[in-house]
């Protein structure tokens, strides 16, 4: 093949982490993204299993440990506040060996940083078309610039154009709620440690990675399919506000910061789930071909995952079929994975709520606590080991 060009739409973690193994398999690779620049925000994410081989191949692995947000508990609280029980996060999360946690802003920098150098970053742009050609893909830009591509690959999210132009409207797998977060005032000081409140159909946390920062604020409600315009903030403010207003814990007061803050993030807890990720030179990766939900914890794992074996396999005869072939039992472990933890993520009963506080309570005291969390945490592990790089 003559023409060594690829072009990825996305500047996350999928698409810069693509554009590192392209690169070392000799492309010459092009990543256009519609924000006007590296996004700094986001929440936190962790990278298990399979994933910390990835970010280890890299050479990232120390990097992302040294940005680690070092979370030292989880706390449960009741309505009025008062705590339930406290436990270790790396203990309740089931963090093992080499996994971590770390901000999805701090892991995208560092992945955009290792690549910078080799990659032809074009932020402020999108694909406006593709069209099959001779030579490969022929793309238009919504500059008006012109490009042929060897293969061009969607990394750009649950919501992907590349998706849509290439396979049609695909509807979301909607798993029953919405999440939204957003930056507030740390007002409790919090340090380094997550709170979180439930009621029936409703989650409210609150973190932050010191005394001193911002807090991290995250609502979730349970509800079907909602008919809402992405694009319009404020509805989708008037739709956490409907959800949460005169409820428990800070609820109001969190709402209030929901009001002024500047990087409100509000979606569906969703899947996406593709019969195939590829039509013609044009193939999907992460969140755009195969997003396991919010709920899941694993939309990061899998996505540097992807991108190592799609970057083994693009440009090989018959490369994306054996990327899919490859990816989709590991892909479709943390499907099943990311379904589970969306019917326990918001429980719909106060006596739900009542049997998993008490399980946290009497946690703490259990002799062989680590053990009963690696039980109930086995299909995470699993679903995190589920492929052999």
């Amino acid at each position: 093949m003559t023409n060594r060009e690829v072009l990825i739409s996305g500047a996350g973690v999928a698409g810069p982490a693509l554009a590192f193994w392209l690169v070392r398999a000799g492309w010459r690779v092009t990543v256009v993204e519609r924000a006007p620049e590296l996004r700094a925000e986001g929440y936190k994410v962790d990278v298990r299993g399979a994933a910390t081989t990835v970010l280890a191949r890299m050479g990232l692995h120390e990097a992302a440990r040294e940005r680690d947000t070092g979370m030292r508990r989880i706390t449960y609280v009741k309505r009025d506040g008062r705590p339930i029980a406290s436990l270790p996060a790396d203990l309740l999360m089931g963090r093992r060996g080499d996994d971590l946690e770390i901000m999805r802003g701090d892991l995208g920098r560092i992945l955009f940083d290792a690549t910078v150098g080799d990659v032809d970053y074009r932020f402020g742009d999108a694909i406006a078309g593709l069209a099959d050609g001779p030579d490969g893909v022929e793309v238009t830009f919504e500059s008006g610039a012109r490009a042929v591509f060897a293969f061009v690959v969607g990394a750009d999210g649950l919501h992907s154009a590349t998706r849509r132009r290439v396979l049609g409207e695909t509807p979301l797998n909607h798993l029953g709620a919405y999440i939204s977060i957003f930056s507030a005032p740390n007002d409790l000081g919090i340090d380094r440690e997550e709170i979180m409140y439930t009621e029936p159909g409703r989650l409210i946390f609150a973190y932050a990675m010191g005394a001193g920062e911002q807090a991290l604020v995250g609502m979730t409600f349970a509800a079907g399919p909602l008919d809402h315009d992405r694009r319009d903030v404020a509805g989708q403010k008037d739709l956490v506000r409907a959800a949460f207003a005169g409820r428990g814990w800070r609820s109001d007061a969190f709402l209030a910061a929901m009001d002024t803050s500047a990087d409100f993030y509000f979606d569906s807890i969703s899947q996406v789930e593709l019969p195939s990720w590829s039509a013609g030179r044009v193939t999907l990766l992460g969140d755009a071909a195969y997003c396991p939900s919010p709920a899941s914890g694993q939309g990061t794992s899998v996505a540097l995952t992807g991108a190592y074996v799609l970057g083994r396999h693009l440009g090989t005869p018959g490369g994306l079929a054996a990327y899919e072939a490859e990816m989709r039992p590991y892909v479709e472990k943390n499907m099943a994975f990311g379904r589970k933890m969306a019917r326990d993520m918001v429980p719909g009963s106060r006596l739900a709520i009542a049997v998993r506080n008490y399980g946290m309570r009497t946690l703490r005291f259990h002799p062989r606590k680590e053990q009963v969390i690696d039980k109930v945490l086995a299909p995470m592990h699993e679903a995190a080991n589920a492929i052999v790089i």
